[in-house]
């Protein structure tokens, strides 16, 4: 069970509103009745929690699980404990995933505005929005309905946000539009000043720069991850990418629809990553490249040309997955043989 005193749990749910949440297919229709009162990991799971199963690794947990039900795909279900509830997809991660946000929903907001915050005259703030203490909102910011800024958080002049945004403690936001439903971690910095010189003899000469970060729909941004704005055109983060800590993305980059960026990735300027593309801890990226659509990139790897769409690459300089095993088995070989 989750602590109570941070998280607040809905429910109980039947099985048969869970299955049709999640879109699984219960193994046994007379189990729908069954009342379901937390969602847990197989290991600590009892007779009232759902959990799922996905991983094989973890087939000995499943094997022993108590759960009262589990979300499996259909290979799975032949080799079940006898006793658990069975709900049958395709992606028993995801499944799991909605019945959990079931669960645990995102809270409501509860209006108001701390006594301490520091609104400038004109900024338009909807009164159902919860504006936290020591936060600082600056002339013509708009924020839609519903949002919430936590405490000591700076909204520059002129940031837009979206309906049923939530900006985590200690952010500053400038020179940016963020869409809706958007959510910043704490301490995240978006819109600051590209890192943009150009080269001289007696010291580099800074360049303005001029443009925004706009951020789509649904995007979730880390704790401490910086955004530059863009040098001239705009930096753009498409709909509902989910971009980890520590993440470091330049001026002018642009990333396509529901990218996954890991923790400490770094991409420079002027890099364009199409949809879907996903980027593994600590991968960089230099400037100016082109990422094809679903394209992905192994943790830790340098990237220093374009990746072909739904490439699959890995190591520094990134080679394709393939060659890289091969290189690496090769090199194995090698010192096995000079070890002999």
């Amino acid at each position: 069970m989750a602590d109570p005193r941070f998280f607040d749990r809905a429910g109980p749910f039947r099985l048969d509103a869970l299955a049709a949440l999640s879109g699984a297919r219960l193994s046994r229709a007379e189990d729908g009745a069954r009342s379901i009162n937390d969602a847990a990991p197989l290991e600590t799971a009892g007779p009232a929690d759902i959990s799922f199963f996905e991983n094989r690794k973890y087939l000995d947990a499943f094997l022993r699980c108590r759960a009262g039900a589990v979300f499996v795909d259909e290979a799975a279900a032949a080799v079940a404990p006898a006793g658990v509830a069975l709900l049958v997809s395709k992606e028993p991660y995801k499944a799991y995933a909605l019945a959990a946000q079931a669960f645990y929903p995102e809270p409501p907001v509860l209006p108001g505005r701390a006594a301490s915050a520091a609104i400038a005259a004109g900024a338009l703030i909807p009164e159902d929005c919860r504006i936290g203490p020591f936060v600082v909102v600056g002339p013509g910011v708009r924020l839609g309905r519903r949002c919430r800024i936590e405490a000591n958080s700076v909204i520059g002049a002129g940031v837009e946000l979206g309906d049923d945004c939530r900006i985590a403690a200690n952010v500053t936001l400038s020179h940016c539009l963020l869409g809706a439903r958007v959510v910043v971690h704490p301490g995240a910095r978006i819109g600051q000043a590209g890192f943009g010189f150009a080269p001289d003899p007696s010291r580099p000469v800074k360049i303005p720069q001029l443009g925004r970060v706009v951020i789509g729909d649904d995007v979730q941004i880390g704790a401490n991850t910086t955004i530059d704005r863009g040098s001239g055109r705009d930096t753009v983060i498409g709909a509902g990418s989910m971009i980890d800590n520590l993440v470091q993305i330049g001026h002018n980059v642009e990333l396509g629809r529901g990218c996954i960026l890991c923790g400490q990735v770094g991409i420079s300027g002027s890099t364009r990553l199409g949809d879907f593309v996903m980027i593994g801890g600590q991968g960089g990226l230099a400037g100016h490249l082109d990422i094809g659509r679903g394209a992905r990139i192994a943790a830790k790897s340098g990237i220093m040309r374009d990746v072909a769409a739904g490439a699959v690459v890995c190591g520094s300089p990134a080679v394709p997955i393939g060659e890289f095993m091969r290189q690496t088995a090769m090199l194995q070989r090698l010192a096995r043989k000079k070890v002999r």
